[in-house]
């Protein structure tokens, strides 16, 4: 009698508890694969003709393929820590490059590990020592792109619990490394792109980023082939994503598609309807959708809006707007990014500065070769070459992404747009004040000059919005048009 009142309190535990050891076993795993410094226009299923990536192109053939993915920053650790908790760069805390997440920051895996799922970080982390407490694991990684040891971790993760995995390659960063078992590329087979110059010593530096890619897809394949192995790819979401664009000229850390605009893949065999999506997603929003795919609460301070709908019906559009912004790495900059329809509007509220960003610099294969041209033969750039060197720049700048992808054709200017040109600078400022954005006062300065020598004496100023005590304002800002505006 005594042993069956124990089972029937210990029961009874457990139900007041809330524990459902079935729905445990019922709610679906997560794999986000997070890599770093990738455009989206460099996988083969976005259309590159040259760049091997078989694994990635089949996952997008059998999922969701997002065409209109946006970053919140073109920045390594600003960006990892904005996708994590679910909070534009300006209202983490953690908005320059090299700065940490404060640690009264939400974090997305932290609530799926208080509900019961296992977290796994392998790789880069560069979010700080905040995210000890949102992993049950973090591991380093191993090999030249960090991704050796996922598979590992599959293998050896509790089987009575549902999984979260952040897995976080080093490629396709800057230095390069080179794998005997991933395809090489001959430098006559590049694209270059019309910004940069098309000479032998970017054509190999491509080449070798190219190579980087490769490995990238190599270990998704991987990753994809033990789920199946496992047998529970069909309960298991595969998320695809980058941080920031290339480590080239003009794309990381710029507001350009070349910098911001991720590729972003979403799979699980059985449950997603393969297909394409034009509908607008920022990174913010990865935290909400597996929020809510995991039948977890999305905590207040989440700016992000859930896409999972998107998921059901790639036509069903959960934005309007998009926003980005670009703030110090290495170099000072402060410029704000709104994304609308076809239009994409930049403004850069240091105008009179060099939008300088460190891969542009003359140390790099690709920038060398810029740098060398301007000097010799200046006459002969185009004007997106010139673009890398203007000391005074447009305060705004206004695209139709459709017309020109590569966004070189401003026309902020065009009396014929003036319009559109009003309509989203005005969005952008009512974002700026929802949210709780500032150009500072006193900025940080530039670390060093452009041939990489260090300014005596650096010292990190003012973040932007820590003027208007940004990091404990939640406001999402404008998320779709408003009739009348």
């Amino acid at each position: 009698m005594k042993f069956q009142w124990l089972t029937f309190a210990f029961l009874l535990g457990l139900a007041l508890s809330g524990y459902d050891h079935a729905h445990a076993q019922e709610r679906p795993n997560f794999v986000f694969i997070l890599v770093d410094d990738v455009s989206q226009d460099d996988l083969g299923c976005y259309g590159h003709p040259s760049i091997k990536t078989p694994h990635l192109d089949q996952m997008a053939a059998e999922g969701l393929r997002f065409d209109n993915a946006y970053l919140t920053i073109s920045s390594c650790s600003p960006s990892r820590c904005s996708m994590i908790s679910g909070r534009y760069p300006h209202n983490t805390g953690a908005c320059e490059l090299h700065t940490t997440l404060p640690k009264d920051q939400f974090m997305f895996p932290e609530a799926l590990k208080k509900a019961g799922y296992y977290t796994v970080l392998s790789g880069k982390n560069h979010m700080g020592s905040a995210t000890k407490r949102a992993f049950d694991l973090i591991s380093r990684g191993k090999g030249p792109g960090k991704e050796a040891d996922w598979v590992e971790l599959l293998k050896k993760r509790p089987q009575d619990k549902p999984f979260f995995c952040w897995f976080a390659s080093t490629d396709a960063h800057r230095d390069w490394a080179f794998s005997d078992d991933v395809p090489t590329y001959d430098p006559q087979d590049v694209v270059v792109p019309e910004y940069l110059f098309d000479g032998p010593l970017t054509r190999k530096d491509l080449a070798d980023y190219y190579h980087e890619v490769s490995r990238i897809d190599t270990y998704v394949g991987k990753v994809v082939a033990e789920l199946k192995r496992q047998k529970v790819a069909e309960n298991t979401y595969v998320i695809f994503c980058a941080d920031n664009g290339r480590p080239f000229p003009r794309c990381k850390t710029r507001l350009y598609d070349s910098g911001i605009k991720t590729p972003f893949l979403v799979w699980r065999p059985g449950k997603i309807k393969p297909g394409t999506t034009a509908s607008l997603i920022s990174s913010i929003d990865l935290s909400a959708t597996v929020l809510a795919l995991a039948g977890t609460k999305v905590d207040p301070r989440v700016q992000g809006v859930s896409f999972a709908e998107i998921l059901e019906n790639p036509q069903f559009k959960t934005r309007d707007y998009v926003f980005a912004e670009h703030n110090w790495h290495v170099f000072q900059a402060h410029e704000r990014m709104v994304r609308f329809g076809n239009y994409l509007l930049i403004q850069n509220n240091y105008p009179d500065r060099l939008n300088m960003c460190v891969e542009s610099a003359p140390r790099f294969p690709s920038g060398k070769e810029l740098w060398e041209a301007k000097k010799d033969k200046p006459q002969d750039l185009s004007t997106a070459q010139k673009g890398l060197f203007l000391s005074s720049r447009p305060r705004f700048e206004l695209f139709d992404v459709t017309q020109d992808p590569q966004q070189v054709r401003n026309l902020a200017d065009d009396p014929r747009f003036s319009k559109v040109k009003q309509e989203l600078t005005e969005v952008l400022k009512y974002w700026s004040e929802q949210t709780g954005d500032t150009v500072p006062e006193k900025p940080t300065p530039d670390r060093e000059d452009v041939n990489g020598k260090k300014h005596p004496g650096f010292k990190r100023g003012e973040m932007p919005g820590a003027g208007r005590n940004a990091t404990r304002i939640n406001a999402k800002g404008p998320i779709t048009k408003i009739k009348g505006r």
